[in-house]
């Protein structure tokens, strides 16, 4: 048999697994800090031309709603009802987005890409 036929030769190169581990592991403390953070952060939505606003944080929970007194019609409860669940789910809408950019740009910074739709 030819010397070295049938023989892999394992090379050490620079970057490999220990160093992949330590990014990956240094990511993850990102995304929890950044998740963390968003409980902090807010977005405002408004629904029928402003007079209801809801704030929500980054965890999606309601933080407050507004409602301008003069939407306020005992003979018309159910348009009422309407603009907070319209303004609620822009609420929803917008704090998925705040977060989805927030963790995705962590997932590009760690050369991830979009980790398959997981962040959104």
């Amino acid at each position: 048999m030819a010397k070295g036929k049938g023989q892999r030769i394992r090379a050490s190169r620079p970057g490999g697994r220990p160093d992949m581990r330590r990014q990956i592991q240094m990511l993850q403390e990102q995304m929890v800090q950044t998740q963390e953070a968003l409980g902090d952060q807010t977005v405002t939505a408004t629904a029928g031309g402003g007079v209801v606003q809801v704030v929500m944080t980054g965890h999606q929970e309601v933080q407050s709603i507004t409602i301008d007194p003069e939407v306020v019609n005992p003979e018309d409860v159910e348009m009422l009802q309407d603009l907070i669940v319209a303004a609620v789910n822009d609420a929803i809408a917008k704090s998925k987005e705040m977060a989805a950019s927030q963790l995705t740009s962590l997932a590009g910074l760690g050369g991830l890409g979009n980790l398959g739709g997981l962040l959104g």
